[in-house]
């Protein structure tokens, strides 16, 4: 019976990315040992993010509140926001501490080839956010891949007859690695991307 139990949590977990099925049952043991009210505070967390997360009506974020805490907070540069395709890009923008504006979420990137097309995409409704006239400047924080490039450069062929300011972040080696182990197309960008001193 208690083999049962155990593996319908395996077989539960591991339908998480990049949970294989040892690490799903080194997990299960552990909750296993948990005290009883941290697994259900676990377990509460996972329900009440399913019942009560929504998308922003704004900026598409993921929240529990509408317009999310962002949007509404009075300290944020309402003449800036920052384009990204998740909402795990925001959280990873905002550990970083480095961005006082908004955001907006594609919820996505472009990728004709798997059917994903602008009209799939929150393209709309950031052109309808600019149009209103409080955003002074876009950055497009689309991720260094294909994807994500061909889906800067369509953004900034959308948002340029809007007159809006368009900046895309700058990528390139990070801080601390050695120039002899970056790859060729880091090494492109990091000089594309090179800035005077």
């Amino acid at each position: 019976m208690t083999q049962g139990i155990i593996d319908n949590l395996v077989n539960q977990l591991t339908k998480l990315p990049g949970i294989g099925r040892k690490t799903a049952q080194r997990l299960a043991f552990f909750i296993l040992n948990m005290p009883s009210d941290e697994a259900k505070a676990m377990a509460s967390a996972i329900i009440d993010l399913k019942d009560k997360a929504l998308f922003c009506s704004n900026c598409f974020n993921i929240t529990d509140t509408d317009p999310c805490e962002i949007c509404n907070s009075p300290g944020r540069d309402k003449s800036k926001v920052c384009v990204v395709e998740e909402p795990s890009n925001i959280l990873a923008i905002e550990r970083s501490r480095g961005f006082d504006g908004t955001y907006h979420v594609l919820l996505g990137a472009l990728s004709p080839i798997d059917g994903i097309t602008p009209d799939r995409l929150k393209i709309n409704e950031l052109t309808d956010r600019v149009r209103k006239g409080a955003i002074q400047e876009v950055i497009i924080a689309t991720n260094p891949n294909t994807k994500g490039e061909v889906t800067a450069r369509y953004l900034t062929e959308v948002l340029k007859p809007l007159g809006v300011g368009i900046s895309r972040i700058a990528y390139g080696l990070p801080i601390g690695s050695d120039i002899e182990f970056a790859d060729e197309v880091t090494l492109s960008k990091a000089l594309e991307g090179r800035r005077k001193i």
